[in-house]
């Protein structure tokens, strides 16, 4: 864990470098006051109009009430989905994900726009929160329980998704799902997610490695990494982020959104993960935006390797040995990947 003058000297470097920049959000859809006992959901989106019903409706469940986002120029009809929706607050920027540090810059402005000392949730569009008996017990639940235990933040790696077959789970009993990246074993172009058939995104990518991760911690946060995109890819991504977090004025994502200033509170016991869903079946047509427009990490790197690959295999296949069958959070607790949450 760092020291507390290497904790200030970090802290007054991101600053120095907040105040140099200059960005702002523009309202689309107008800025309300929240009430003391609202729990509002920060995201940034961008094309992912056929997982919002599904977003929305996870997080509903689970007691958000008021949805904050910053939607990046989407074409597929995100914007007006959103302006639609009473329960969300749409705001646009006149810079793009890149230039405000992958979006660390808008969540930040929005925290400060809606009132800090609080808490929010803080995740993208393709990440669904799953945490112990998220089934029965709201987010309300959730927050008391990590205020007992003194943490102001709850860590949740992100486990990539995978369907099955041709129609995943479809048809069985519908789940609440953590960050796991989500994918689907067979061919890719088969699993498809309309958006407005109703179906959760789980019962389609309902597939995760169940092993293959490696946990360490360093001075300012813990770290896993692992999953299908390394043994496919060779990609060392990091997984943990802390999508439930107290924010108040000593907190920043000026470093990184997966280790988040003060550093200190990053050490919680992993009590969730996030249900991560990148692949379906227009998975090719995703991969090459994201390659022409260049506004991931390091211009796209991740992305650029993984449409080499495709340009050579054709098609995607991430059925594996640790291939593991997504059946709810008592299954994640059971297997390690959550810590228990001890409900006052």
């Amino acid at each position: 864990m760092l020291s507390r003058y290497e904790t200030y000297k970090l802290t007054a470097r991101v600053r120095r470098r907040k105040r140099s920049i200059e960005m702002s959000c523009l309202t689309e859809g107008g800025q309300r006051p929240l009430g003391t006992s609202d729990i509002p959901l920060v995201f940034n989106t961008h094309n992912d109009r056929k997982l919002l019903p599904a977003f929305l409706a996870h997080y509903r469940r689970l007691g958000v009430s008021r949805f904050i986002c910053v939607d990046d120029v989407s074409s597929d009809g995100t914007r007006d989905y959103l302006l639609a929706q009473a329960d969300v607050d749409l705001w646009a920027s006149p810079v793009r994900y890149r230039d405000a540090r992958r979006g660390r810059e808008w969540r930040e402005a929005l925290f400060e726009r809606y009132g800090g000392s609080r808490w929010f949730l803080n995740v993208d569009s393709d990440e669904f929160l799953i945490y112990d008996d998220c089934e029965n017990r709201p987010l309300g639940d959730l927050v008391k329980a990590l205020e007992s235990r003194g943490e102001k933040r709850l860590a949740a790696p992100m486990l990539d998704m995978y369907p099955i077959g041709q129609l995943g789970a479809r048809g069985e009993k519908r789940l609440a799902a953590p960050m796991l990246d989500m994918y689907p074993i067979g061919q890719l172009g088969a699993a498809s997610l309309d958006g407005d058939d109703g179906w959760m995104p789980w019962e389609i990518a309902d597939h995760f490695d169940g092993s293959g991760y490696e946990m360490s911690y360093t001075k300012r946060a813990i770290s896993i990494t692992g999953g299908p995109r390394k043994r496919k890819f060779a990609h060392l991504l990091e997984l943990m982020k802390y999508p439930v977090i107290f924010w108040d004025p000593e907190c920043s994502l000026g470093v990184s959104i997966h280790q988040p200033l003060p550093c200190e509170r990053n050490f919680p016991a992993v009590s969730g993960v996030l249900l991560h869903f990148k692949f379906f079946s227009d998975y090719k047509e995703k991969i090459e935006q994201a390659v022409a427009e260049g506004q991931y990490f390091n211009a796209a790197a991740a992305y650029r390797k993984m449409l080499e690959d495709l340009q050579e295999a054709g098609e995607f296949d991430f059925s594996h040995e640790s291939s593991t069958r997504f059946s709810g959070s008592g299954q994640l607790l059971e297997l390690g990947f959550i810590a228990p949450v001890h409900y006052p």
